[in-house]
């Protein structure tokens, strides 16, 4: 008979927990948010032998003193989906600062396994660990070394994940006092009848500690206020015998005893290699030349991102325009094959023919990450975060933006000032996600030379952090004034990213755009189609039927390229003219007066309006509007039509691309911005905020850039 097992990965950032759960979960494996929070969570399958393991990848945490949320949702998840097994992957070159986190789970009662990941890194920096020595400090933990980028140790980890685990019996002491302090408030629990597997020493010491957070647990039953009144007595009697915080007194002692298990279990060699990633660093992590290095591989990175991804995005242009051409002439009915061809192939097609730039960007900052370089990146920010009154730590966030406004936000969770929170969330969408970059790489390729695309689509990323920090400056001065908290951070050692890891987030990130191309694109192309095809009793101001078919009956009988050419001009007004009637028409003439002095003509009002849903949108609607009733068998790409367009310029282009960076963020980052701060008031002052400083910075673009002559 099979077994479930429920499996916990808990870890230190830049543990590699991210990677063994990879080697153990394969491409078997989902990603999600955790009940009733919007922290991401990814969940998969593994199987060894008759047992099937379901494995949630918790997220990265130095400690379960929840102080920051990611802390807090890994600490409940232990406590209230009570996994069978928890394994701990543990740096092997840095357990000083990781085992903290492992006697933290020992407490809270469930049976622990230690995987000891880059076991073959600690040796080269010259670091024994003795296994055996190690396990005579935990009992009952079973402990497995590891090399995770080359996948060893995976099945062997299985195996004992297999077997029956018992519970560690470690009890940590911290004192007379504190111990006495603990039984006090011990019986003070008495009366609420938690549940007998309950870890209630572990309770006791964060009671102690004044983590008031536990009484959020679902299952937790609730104190009574005397209750309250009781443990913060007990909890300053203790204070003033200690001379210290009571939270700070129980820390030191976790690290006397992880110096007296690193004093009997490592072992370091006299001789130690030159680590190579303190000689890395010197020239990447330089006062001076390393910000404009971390610029330059940014440029380096959106260059491959246009030039490589322009390959593969010509193939996949090629390939939609050739389908829609075989629908046109397989599918009878009319009014069928214009919802199909101009509407759902001209506006998911044109959004998915950008899906290789989409795979180029997260390739390279999937690398970026892998190699432990986006950790130097937010220390040489660090400083210029601090001097408009950020937090550093607040630079990872903005980072994660490239990718997704969404888990941006939510990466907010890591910083424990409030302050600090909510401006890296005010000005975390102002950040081009990659929702942004088909809008960027269709313009760019219509209206700009290729030996300038790769430049041009970097500044637009650069001007992007600018507007970030400048704004984040203004809110510090007025919304949240205050000071900031000094930013530490641990760098982790230089690695090569394994390429399974690297493949899987790239498969992942593909599998999400896709499905927003399913989904969300596809019933916005489906509506601006209605939008634009619809009244069908269009008055025109001149007979274009019966001119058109006089003209084309002429060229039947002597065909000519004037005669051609005349036709399609024809056909052209009448299209114009159909568009300029129909219900999106009305819509984006109504706006027309408001974007008129950006450049904008109504076409582009009716896709900004119809891109609050998704920055891609913007695409398909694009597609949709100018494919709409266009000549059977004459389909051209999206960015030709849009050069052919005399309303539009390299200048419109440019404050469109303004436009489109700044101004309000997708219906998600909206909700998500409404669930972390509990309230509508900061999601819509992100959203009139960002559209006013949209509309001014492409004012001041366009209308200085026509000054100029331009």
């Amino acid at each position: 008979m099979n077994k479930m097992k429920n499996i916990a990965l808990a870890g230190n950032p830049n543990a590699g927990k991210t990677t063994i759960f990879n080697n153990l979960t394969g491409a078997n494996q989902r990603t999600g948010n955790y009940p009733g929070v919007t922290v991401e969570k990814r969940v998969g399958q593994a199987k060894y032998g008759d047992c099937k393991f379901n494995i949630v990848d918790l997220p990265g945490t130095y400690s379960m003193s929840a102080v920051a949320e990611d802390e807090l949702v890994a600490r409940n998840y232990i406590l209230q989906e009570k996994p069978d097994a928890v394994v701990n992957v543990l740096d092997a070159s840095n357990l000083y600062r990781n085992l903290y986190l492992t006697l933290q789970l020992i407490e809270l009662e469930k049976p622990l396994v230690l995987a000891l990941n880059m076991i073959d890194t600690a040796k080269e920096q010259g670091t024994e660990v003795s296994i055996e020595r190690l396990k005579l400090h935990f009992p009952n933990v079973r402990v497995h070394t590891m090399i995770g980028s080359k996948n060893i140790g995976t099945q062997e980890l299985l195996a004992t994940l297999s077997e029956d685990l018992s519970v560690c019996p470690l009890k940590l002491t911290y004192g007379p006092q504190v111990e006495k302090a603990a039984e006090q408030v011990l019986d003070i629990l008495k009366p609420m009848n938690l549940p007998a597997d309950f870890p209630t020493r572990w309770l006791t010491l964060r009671l102690l500690e004044n983590d008031m957070e536990l009484c959020s647990l679902p299952d937790m039953p609730c104190m009574t206020l005397p209750m309250q009144e009781a443990i913060q007595e007990i909890r300053n009697k203790l204070a003033a015998e200690l001379n210290e915080d009571v939270g700070t007194f129980i820390s030191a002692k976790k690290y006397e005893y992880i110096n007296h298990i690193l004093q009997e279990t490592v072992y370091e060699s006299d001789d130690q290699k030159i680590n190579i990633s303190d000689k890395i660093d010197e020239i990447l992590t330089h006062k001076y030349f390393g910000l404009p290095i971390f610029l330059f591989f940014m440029w380096l990175l959106f260059n491959a991102v246009f030039t490589l991804g322009a390959y593969p995005q010509g193939l996949i242009e090629q390939g939609v325009e050739m389908f829609g051409e075989y629908l046109n002439g397989y599918i009878a009915n009319e009014e069928l094959r214009s919802l199909i061809v101009d509407g759902i192939v001209g506006g998911v097609g044109g959004v998915i023919t950008f899906l290789p730039n989409i795979l180029l960007l997260f390739l390279g900052i999937s690398i970026l990450e892998g190699t432990g370089y986006m950790s130097r990146a937010a220390f040489l920010m660090d400083r210029v975060m601090l001097s408009v009154g950020m937090h550093g730590k607040s630079f990872i966030p903005l980072l994660i933006g490239f990718g997704c406004t969404v888990p941006a936000i939510m990466g907010t969770r890591t910083l424990e000032n409030k302050n600090d929170r909510l401006v890296t969330m005010l000005v975390s969408p102002f950040m081009s996600c990659s929702a942004r970059l088909p809008v960027y790489t269709l313009l760019i390729s219509a209206f700009f030379k290729e030996s300038i695309a790769g430049t041009v689509l970097f500044g637009i990323y650069v001007s992007g952090v600018l507007m970030a920090i400048i704004f984040a400056k203004i809110f510090r001065k007025t919304l949240f004034p205050g000071n900031t908290e000094p930013f530490i951070m641990e760098m982790p050692p230089y690695r090569v990213p394994t390429l399974k890891t690297v493949l899987l987030q790239m498969l992942e990130r593909a599998m999400m755009y896709i499905k927003k191309a399913g989904t969300i694109i596809l019933a916005a192309s489906i509506l601006v189609w209605f939008l634009t095809s619809n009244p069908k009793n269009v008055e025109y101001t001149q007979d274009y039927s019966g001119q058109i078919a006089k003209l084309e009956q002429q060229y039947e009988q002597l065909p000519s390229a004037e005669l051609q050419d005349e036709i399609g001009a024809l056909k052209i007004k009448e299209h114009s003219e159909a568009l300029e009637q129909s219900y999106a028409g009305k819509i984006g003439k109504s706006i027309e007066p408001v974007i008129k002095p950006l450049g904008f003509n109504w076409r582009i009002g009716v896709g900004l309006l119809a891109a609050f849903s998704a920055k891609e949108v913007l695409v398909s609607t694009l597609g949709t509007i100018y494919s709409v009733g266009a000549d059977e068998g004459a389909e051209m790409a999206l960015a030709s039509v849009l050069q052919a367009d005399q309303s539009l310029s390299p200048l419109v282009a440019l404050s469109l691309m303004f436009f489109v960076l700044l101004y309000t963020p997708c219906l998600a980052t909206i909700a998500i911005i409404y669930r972390e701060t509990g309230g509508w008031k900061w999601p819509i002052f992100t959203a009139v905020y960002s559209v006013a400083v949209a509309w001014v910075v492409s004012f001041i673009i366009f209308n200085v850039g026509r000054a100029l002559g331009f």
